[in-house]
């Protein structure tokens, strides 16, 4: 089947119309540039690439960046203080981008992929509200992050004892009621 005739697998908002080899050769010899905005250009025989691909600058910016962060965390996840190395060391942004962060070493630390995946998009606060032993780990590891993330951490790890502990005195009243 020929490339120009192929649906492929994305969405129909997002699909626009293959430009074959031989239109943009044509728009080459009129002296017009081929347009980039409107069209695919297919190459005969590619398969559509699922990503786009990523410049070799990015991924050594990243993998200095995941040292330096590992380096600042002493090899560990934030926030299960499990050992980590390069290879299975992820990137987390503590204050998220989907929720306004930024992209800078004092929003930047290591965590391992489990923890990475349960934190997802969760502010600071809500995500050490839910597990305070993350963030007891997070005021230990975390050492090169702003000092009000860090200040979130205790607040919400010194509430959650307190609410432990207020729990245990009525489960002890009720015993003793009993």
């Amino acid at each position: 089947m020929p490339l120009a005739g192929r649906l492929y697998w994305w969405p129909a908002k997002m699909r626009r119309p293959v430009m074959s080899d031989r239109t943009a050769r044509n728009k080459a010899a009129r002296g017009e540039r081929p347009s980039r905005r409107g069209a695919v250009h297919a190459r005969r025989g590619a398969a559509p690439s699922k990503h786009a691909p990523v410049r070799p600058v990015v991924m050594a910016m990243k993998r200095a960046m995941r040292r330096v962060a590992l380096r600042d965390c002493g090899q560990r996840c934030v926030y299960c203080a499990s050992p980590l190395d390069t290879h299975n060391a992820t990137l987390d942004h503590v204050h998220p981008l989907a929720r306004g962060g930024t992209h800078d070493p004092a929003n930047v630390v290591v965590a391992c992929g489990p923890c990475n995946r349960l934190k997802g998009d969760l502010l600071p606060q809500e995500f050490f509200a839910r597990h305070p032993w993350a963030g007891q780990h997070f005021i230990q590891y975390a050492r090169s992050v702003h000092r009000a993330l860090k200040r979130v951490a205790r607040r919400a790890v010194s509430l959650a004892c307190a609410d432990e502990g207020r729990e245990l005195m009525r489960r002890s009243r009720d015993r003793l009621a009993a």
